[in-house]
């Protein structure tokens, strides 16, 4: 059975995306930061790669979480991921 984790520890978020060779970028919008995620593969023309310093000062401005999965049920490497809202 798979299940997934919350977190907010910026390490576990890296070590998460960095092992999936994602790279950390944002869509824009007006006003401040934008709307993080992560791109594996071929870049996204929308998406826009941060540094770790700038994703993480949205991440917390936005005071979001990572939810995320690290294996499917079949024990496969999961890319599951998702920024939701801190509680």
């Amino acid at each position: 059975m798979s299940s997934s984790e919350t977190t907010t520890n910026h390490k576990t978020i890296q070590e998460w995306i960095e092992a999936r060779d994602g790279k950390p970028s944002v869509i824009r919008t007006k006003g401040k930061g934008g709307v993080l995620r992560i791109d594996f593969g071929e870049k996204e023309e929308e998406f826009e790669e941060l540094d770790w310093d700038e994703f993480f000062q949205i991440f917390d401005e936005n005071k979001l979480a990572f939810l995320y999965q690290d294996k499917t049920k079949n024990g496969e490497q999961s890319r599951f991921n998702k920024f939701i809202e801190r509680d």
